[in-house]
């Protein structure tokens, strides 16, 4: 056969969970027990190689969490080599594919991930599961484009001042952000969450890469530890929000990071500022007042609640390509080189890859 294949699994078992091979419809509600099963393929193509041919694909979530369960991550690679490289501290799985000159670099990797929405009841405390001394210190820690200095510390003072509880704080900080940012649909992808540079210059527009790393930035420096989570919207949104969902089984441009920051007395609580400024400017008819019913209704179900509509990768950032010397902000989309240098990941169509997600249960 011109065609290997392996599989990577968590062997966690799953009650409750059944994975049928039966195509099912892509608006199908979810199941009375919360979980949805869905199956993302991502396919990656590069069409002019040039020598040894690379490529990069960001898996599945490789740990378990309240809002995701990652069954498996398989992999095709034809005749090229293949491996899957991982880091636990940041959730983070790569797939790594080397394709000599004379084969064709054709990559797919096919998730199948169990989803349920997630919530933290914030009015009252409960048992929550305690952090490692060592991820708390790891999730406090400030990166190349999230900086815990300078402008960010001096801004998260600034906005936590009189805050005297962690959720009052975390609170505070994701309302300065509602309040002050603004979505920049002229920032390509995502952004590169420079958070340095967003304070400094006083130009707090983005997209969801900028505006929830500078939640976790500011968050961060006023002690709380917080992580980006990088993952892709994989089905409609179920709660009325055109803006906030796929549109189609087709999600190659659906990438969407989100966050989170861990409170002592209620664990990872989700936040998600970047959504709030998102349907202020897409949700129809557009350019929506702060005020607006809809926009304030996100606002208050995005601290403390995700839709699960939508997949992690990981929570890493500084992130090494294994076997090359190109380190990313964050790993979000398929990356690949040749021997002529680096395609541009945010060009799917000349790259060429493609993403789809179906729901199977």
């Amino acid at each position: 056969m011109n065609r290997r294949d392996f599989l990577w699994s968590t062997g966690v078992a799953f009650a409750g969970l059944t994975l049928t091979k039966a195509e099912l419809s892509f608006a199908q509600h979810p199941p009375s027990d919360g979980w949805r099963t869905f199956e993302v393929t991502t396919r990656a193509e590069v069409l002019k190689p040039a020598g040894t041919t690379r490529i990069w694909l960001p898996a599945a979530l490789i740990q378990k969490t309240a809002f995701q369960r990652t069954k498996s991550n398989e992999i095709g690679f034809g005749s090229g080599q293949a491996t899957m490289v991982q880091s636990k501290p940041q959730g983070l799985g790569i797939v790594v594919a080397t394709f000599p000159a004379d084969v064709k670099p054709i990559l797919t990797l096919t998730s199948q991930v169990a989803l349920k929405n997630y919530s933290v009841e914030l009015s009252k405390p409960g048992p929550a599961r305690p952090l490692a001394a060592a991820d708390l210190q790891y999730f406090l820690q400030p990166h190349k484009n999230i900086p815990t200095d300078g402008i960010v510390k001096s801004t998260a003072t600034e906005i936590t001042k009189g805050a005297n509880t962690d959720v009052e704080k975390a609170r505070a900080i994701y309302e300065w952000i509602v309040d002050n940012t603004f979505r920049d649909p002229k920032v390509r992808g995502c952004g590169r969450g420079d958070i340095r540079v967003m304070l400094e210059t006083g130009y707090l527009g983005g997209k969801c890469a900028d505006l929830n790393a500078l939640y976790v930035g500011l968050a961060r420096a006023a002690g709380l530890p917080a992580r980006d989570v990088y993952g892709i919207r994989v089905a409609k949104s179920e709660l009325g929000y055109k803006s906030l969902g796929a549109s189609s089984e087709k999600i190659t441009k659906a990438q969407h990071c989100r966050a989170e920051v861990y409170l002592a007395q209620f664990g990872w609580v989700p936040v998600d500022p970047a959504d709030v400024r998102k349907v202020v400017l897409e949700e129809p008819p557009g350019n929506r007042p702060l005020n607006d019913e809809m926009v304030t209704s996100a606002r208050a179900r995005l601290f403390g609640s995700w839709e699960m509509n939508w997949m992690a990768y990981n929570f890493a950032q500084d992130v090494e390509l294994p076997g090359s010397s190109t380190t990313l902000p964050f790993l979000m989309y398929p990356q690949a080189q040749t021997a002529e240098g680096t395609l541009d990941s945010l060009d799917p169509d000349n790259f060429k890859y493609e993403i789809t997600a179906r729901e199977l249960s």
